[in-house]
């Protein structure tokens, strides 16, 4: 089982980088040989979390462990679709961070303009498609994992290509194969989403970033031709 303290501290993480306000956004990370997902306790303010507040449940999403807190985020239906459908991920975050969600509210991807973009994302951060009635009405976040994933197969889009997408009128979930790659990924995109906020004011007719560019800049540091980072 992955240690209480990885997944408090990744949390906390979200909240000293500015991600999250009060107490909107969550990280979860599973164990897969064990099948057990550990998430942050519903509505605990993030600074008075401690290492025994994480709240483990299975894959049916039975509580296996918990401290003195008896839920778990509200969210960790829709985590729990995202482990269901994207077996290769690790560690799912959510967040209503700024910039980011100004983008899911205006129902207007994140675009790849730049290589800082490309360096993340192999293409632009999509926006999934919006919830009908009768899926918000009932079991509302089970149905927002199952469109993000609905949408990632319907278009052929590989999740770890795209770690990342935006809800309509929500926020955004991220994920990635560990803790620490999902925070990276969380951190790129609320920098990415503010800088193309900034790109656009500036020129509102900013042209896509060449896919040959794209393609360099994203195969350097991810897969088997990466050459990035250390040996």
């Amino acid at each position: 089982m992955i240690e209480n303290a990885v997944i408090r501290r990744g949390n906390q993480r979200l909240a000293t980088e500015n991600l999250v306000k009060l107490n909107f956004g969550n990280l979860s990370a599973i164990d897969r040989r064990d099948g057990i997902i550990g998430i942050k306790p519903s509505g605990v303010d993030f600074s008075a979390l401690e290492d025994q507040d994480i709240i483990y449940l299975d894959t049916s999403g039975e509580i296996k462990h918990k401290g003195k807190y008896d839920r778990a985020s509200v969210d960790f239906p829709t985590h729990l679709e995202l482990y269901n459908g994207f077996p290769e991920i690790g560690s799912v975050i959510h967040t209503h961070s700024p910039y980011a969600t100004a983008h899911a509210q205006a129902l207007k991807p994140i675009e790849c303009f730049g290589t800082t973009h490309a360096d993340f994302f192999k293409g632009s951060v999509p926006v999934v498609r919006t919830l009908r009635t009768e899926e918000v009405q009932t079991n509302y976040e089970t149905n927002t994992g199952k469109a993000i994933v609905e949408f990632f197969n319907t278009n052929l889009i590989s999740p770890m290509d795209v770690p990342a997408c935006l809800i309509p009128g929500h926020g955004v979930f991220l994920w990635g194969r560990s803790v620490k790659e999902t925070l990276e990924v969380a951190i790129a995109l609320e920098e990415i989403a503010r800088i193309n906020f900034a790109t656009l004011a500036l020129n509102p007719r900013t042209p896509p970033l060449d896919p040959i560019l794209i393609e360099k800049h994203f195969s350097r540091k991810h897969g088997s031709k990466s050459y990035y980072g250390q040996a």
